[in-house]
């Protein structure tokens, strides 16, 4: 077990702990609310945010075995993500199963990230435009996506608690 991403790892568990019951709390006007800036409501960021965590479990999986640099579906360019997000319908998903799936979805992936051969960290895939990432950063990198769509959802939630 590799413990570079230790503190990745325990980032994102206490934040999924953190944030299990304050999504679960939500009532669904709060969660049918379209404010963000990309049109998109809670369960849409939720569902958004399962779909990262499952490209980046198969872009570290495949980093480890397949020859790099990775050619590897960017889903989040040209609108991709929007239809992976309309095409799964997240807004007409159970709140309850959306919230559990997000949430062992990230602890799948904080499991993933601890387990990845250090000798790989700097396989890259190529991310589009001719851009190299390496494993090393796609790691790193993820925390960061992970904190920006909850602060885009703790928005929503306190937009809707003043109107």
């Amino acid at each position: 077990m590799i413990m570079l991403f230790e503190e990745i790892t325990k980032e994102i568990s206490s934040l999924v702990e953190a944030w299990e019951p304050k999504l679960l709390s939500l009532d669904e006007p709060v969660l049918q609310e379209r404010q963000n800036s990309q049109h998109r409501t809670i369960k849409q960021i939720v569902g958004h945010m399962i779909d990262s965590a499952s490209n980046n479990t198969h872009r570290i999986v495949q980093l480890q075995y397949r020859e790099t640099p990775l050619r590897f579906h960017n889903y989040a360019t040209y609108g991709n993500n929007d239809r992976w997000i309309a095409i799964q319908n997240y807004q007409q998903e159970n709140w309850e199963l959306l919230v559990q799936h997000w949430k062992f979805s990230h602890l799948h992936f904080a499991h993933v990230i601890q387990n990845i051969q250090a000798e790989k960290l700097e396989n890259t895939w190529f991310a589009g435009g001719g851009e190299k990432i390496s494993l090393r950063e796609i790691v790193g990198n993820f925390p960061k996506h992970f904190k920006l769509h909850l602060s885009e959802i703790e928005k929503l939630i306190n937009q809707n608690s003043i109107n």
